[in-house]
């Protein structure tokens, strides 16, 4: 009977053990909270995956939900960063916001689409619904599919600022809410166009050369391509020491590095 007690105790000692050095290593981790821009957020994702990867204690939770909601969570505490692809609002001031690299706003058509070449003036015209048809721009008698961002999407915000110059978007135009839902809207639409991040075009796609600019990095820096926004960080207060330290690895050269890599405009050549 002693024997057994005995046992029953060294199992328990086990157990007891080992429940606490996993409570240990759960304890250890270093968690950051952040949603917002579903522009931003597959460039934080992948930014995230290499930062874990040297920093195996941080756990990165990367939540969409858009910018205005990102912005919201801020205000409400419930994140540490918010992501936002647009610049904040007179109301929004009183957060702090760290730019941690330029996006273009890339207009997007179907590989089919002949056309290469629009105007500002253009762009605005079908979004604004005056222009309605192919055949008004030099193709097909066939009506234009476009597509927009939903109401509080950063991507929305910044092309209304950029493109649409106090013109509203007409409320017959399709809404997607999403960068990706809009690329592949357009990618399986021949007659659509719609706008995204210039980090998401690849060959699915055909981006539209603006006013004469083909939105690529170069043009972005020199500022002949001129739909530009900054994708920024939003944060209440001073950030802890931990999400300081990955705030710091992306604006570092080896995090601007992954930014550039991925097409979007970081802060060294």
């Amino acid at each position: 009977m002693i024997k057994q007690l005995g046992f029953l105790c060294i199992i328990m000692t086990c157990l007891l053990s080992c429940t606490g050095q996993s409570h240990d290593k759960t304890r250890d981790k270093h968690t950051i909270t952040i949603a917002g821009s579903t522009s931003v957020m597959p460039f934080t994702e992948k930014l995230a995956e290499h930062f874990m990867l040297d920093h195996p204690k941080f756990v990165i939770d990367v939540q969409g939900g858009g910018s205005t909601a990102g912005i919201q969570a801020v205000l409400n505490n419930t994140v540490q960063i918010g992501m936002s692809s647009r610049e904040l609002n007179n109301k929004e001031k009183m957060l702090n916001s760290i730019t941690i690299c330029h996006d273009g706003i890339s207009i997007v058509l179907h590989p089919k689409n002949p056309i290469t070449d629009l105007t500002l003036q253009q762009i605005r015209d079908i979004y604004n619904n005056k222009i309605k048809n192919w055949r008004e721009l030099g193709w097909i008698d066939r009506k234009i599919d476009a597509v927009t961002r939903e109401e509080g999407s950063g991507t929305r915000g910044a092309f209304e600022e950029l493109v649409m110059k106090g013109k509203e978007i007409d409320d017959s135009i399709m809404v997607q809410d999403s960068n990706g839902s809009i690329k592949e809207v357009v990618a399986t639409d021949p007659y659509a166009i719609g706008y995204i991040s210039l980090g998401l075009v690849d060959q699915k796609v055909k981006p539209v050369t603006i006013d004469g600019a083909i939105p690529t990095i170069k043009n972005i820096k020199t500022g002949k391509y001129k739909i530009v926004r900054p994708f920024l960080y939003v944060t209440n207060g001073e950030l802890d020491m931990y999400a300081k330290e990955f705030v710091d690895f992306i604006l570092s050269r080896d995090g601007q590095k992954i930014l550039k890599k991925e097409g979007l405009v970081g802060f060294y050549d």
